[in-house]
């Protein structure tokens, strides 16, 4: 018997939103690519909460947009509310987050690979890598067709030997009772990919014509709506927003719960995976934080076109009547009905310290994955993998070295070198707890930061780039202005700094200085300030923020400095650390076994110490010099 033969240069597997921006970035940068789906309406199909961004996640997608990936400009499109998260705070901390209309984003995107170049997307269910002499070769599909390719990007979000729980039901499918991928572990197995299970859930969705919201807190979107690309015209993002709202859980909604423990599936031992830490079910919050006598729980559109509303918080998968009992509970949900039952999904992923820092797997040539299949969590994380992982499988066939992203440059790079470096056991979730440089690494400064990588890539046009090198140069030229710029305590001056409840000038002083006192900004203080130039918001922001907050600045500049000096320190590829004598027992086996790419990498290993490093940089630097002996 015959079966179909095709040839690619990259095959993409999973159109969630790691392969999404796998499959745009490898099509973009010229190669034929294929983009394989079980089934094409779930293409960037949003299974849980019904927005993008969020605290440290809006990071990642303003990065994602700085290097040329989609998913910023999609939700720009697809939106129904924005807000710029913890704005009383420092600009380190800000995050932007969108209600996303989920059917609209899903077709948006969906429009975006259909007409981009060199991409065909395929309906089917890959079931085998093909792989010889630890090289990747194509895939095979359930059909029996063979799609041969020079590298292979998978991307298979929780598909794989998904089942759906809640209480005693079980469901064989993938999200959204989608149809699971029941073959491709066995082949993973096969070829020497350690697989493990991880489990992640979702609230149920209740009809909005049967909540009661005048019980509720309504919740808005920005008054002056910024957008998450830096290519879109915040003109064309001002528009009329939907409302959220906020309510809680009470002691009556803990009972329900606690009576019931024993019929979850978390607690009777049905689910084998395990759960994010940070984005836990409501049984996990009230057993954990027993001392909390409520919970917020937050009620979120689905959509313009729907009366769907996702009940952000209450991730369950209690049995059915026990979730009517526990959700009517709540103040104003009191008569809810439900359209779709909370549930908890598990499914096989990887231990990504199988990875490389480009995610190409160390043990397969060719064969690079990104997303939830990386024992990651999160729509934002999957997609910032999946564009990493797509534009190195392009470099790849191509012959070009990986393009890698450091923790000093980048939220992506922290998640990345997180991920092949440490031990995670629960879906790994961005935090902008987790980058030593976060003053550094702000949303607002991504395209700074990153688009000259974008260009080098190819993804960024010479256009744009142009523009952010513009910009760079009139930061630059405002900040040195400002420094420069004298104030008398003369009566204007006074009056101003009166009206901010500023303390008045004994003395003159520069215009920076009066910038860096808290309660003043660049902006405040036009009106001394007659030679100011009509400068770009965004220029206006990031002239306002280098100045205020300048000291810390320079302290992390100096900081990076430092972690560069030991992240350049390069360690041959398939190192044995066996003949480092010196080095701890302990060391040497975890060397080995994750086959760090740099000394810097190696130091964040667990159970690889200060002293372990001391010595291996030793060693190193006595190799360089071509005098070495055997270690003693």
């Amino acid at each position: 018997m015959s079966y179909l033969e095709e040839t690619y240069e990259v095959c993409v597997v999973g159109a969630g939103h790691a392969g999404c921006e796998a499959a745009l970035a490898s099509a973009r940068l010229g190669l034929r690519t294929i983009l394989f789906t079980i089934n094409i309406e779930s293409i960037a199909m949003m299974p849980c909460n019904p927005n993008i961004g969020g605290s440290s996640k809006g990071h990642l997608v303003r990065e994602i947009d700085a290097l040329g990936g989609q998913m910023g400009i999609t939700i720009d499109q697809t939106f129904i509310q924005s807000k710029m998260l913890n704005k009383s705070k420092g600009p380190a901390v800000h995050s932007l987050r969108a209600q996303a209309d989920k059917a609209e984003y899903s077709k948006s995107m969906r429009q975006t690979l259909e007409r981009q170049e060199n991409l065909t997307i395929r309906q089917a269910e890959v079931t085998e890598l093909i792989i010889e002499d630890q090289m990747v070769k194509g895939v095979k599909t359930y059909s029996g067709a063979v799609y041969h390719a020079g590298a292979v990007v998978l991307c298979t979000g929780t598909y794989l030997k998904a089942r759906c729980l809640y209480g005693d039901v079980v469901n064989y499918t993938g999200p959204n009772g989608l149809q699971a991928a029941n073959a491709l572990s066995d082949s993973l197995r096969k070829n020497g990919v350690e697989l493990f299970r991880f489990k992640t859930g979702t609230p149920a969705r209740i009809d909005k014509k049967s909540i009661d919201f005048t019980k509720m807190e309504e919740q808005f979107g920005d008054e002056r709506v910024v957008p998450f690309s830096f290519t879109t015209d915040p003109e064309q993002v001002q528009i009329n927003q939907a409302s959220c709202w906020l309510t809680y859980t009470n002691e009556k909604t803990h009972q329900i719960i606690r009576d019931n423990l024993d019929r979850s599936p978390l607690y009777s031992g049905m689910i084998e995976g395990t759960g994010p830490r940070y984005c836990p079910s409501i049984e996990d919050k009230v057993v954990r934080f027993a001392d909390k006598d409520r919970h917020q729980v937050f009620i979120e559109p689905e959509g313009s076109a729907t009366t769907e509303m996702y009940i952000g918080g209450m991730s369950s998968s209690l049995p059915e009547d026990v979730q009517y009992e526990m959700y009517r509970s709540v103040p104003g949900l009191e008569h809810a009905e439900i359209i779709r039952n909370a549930y908890a999904i598990e499914y096989d992923c990887i231990d990504p310290r199988q990875l490389k820092s480009s995610l190409e797997f160390k043990g397969i040539s060719g064969l690079f994955s990104g997303g939830q299949f990386n024992g990651s969590s999160g729509y934002e994380e999957a997609a910032c993998q999946g564009l990493v992982a797509g534009i190195n499988g392009a470099r790849y066939v191509r012959g070009q070295e990986p393009m890698l992203f450091d923790r000093s440059e980048s939220y992506i790079g922290v998640l990345i070198d997180d991920l092949v470096t440490k031990e995670n056991k629960e879906p790994y979730r961005m935090m902008t707890s987790r980058a030593e440089y976060r003053l550094l690494l702000r949303q607002d400064n991504a395209d700074l930061r990153l688009s000259r990588k974008g260009y080098e890539i190819g993804l960024i046009s010479q256009e744009r780039y142009d523009w952010v090198n513009q910009k760079e140069a009139l930061i630059e030229q405002e900040v040195k202005r400002v420094e420069h710029v004298n104030i008398g305590a003369n009566e204007a001056v006074q009056e101003l700094l009166k009206s901010y409840n500023s303390t008045p000038l004994k003395t003159g002083t520069s215009l920076a200085e009066l910038i860096r006192r808290p309660e003043l900004s660049y902006e405040d203080l036009g009106d001394i300030d007659p030679e100011r130039p009509k400068l770009p918001y965004d220029v206006v922001e990031q002239v306002n923020i280098n100045i205020k907050y300048d000291g810390y600045i320079k302290r992390q500049m100096k900081q990076v400095k430092q972690f560069k000096r030991l992240e350049n320190k390069q360690i041959p590829e398939k190192f044995n650390y066996d003949i480092i004598n010196s080095l701890r027992t302990e060391a040497r086996q975890k060397l080995n076994l994750y086959q760090p790419q740099s000394v810097g990498q190696a130091s964040r290993i667990a159970g690889v110490s200060p002293a372990d490093i001391s010595v291996l940089l030793v060693y190193l630097e006595q190799m360089n010099r071509g005098g070495m002996k055997d270690d003693k």
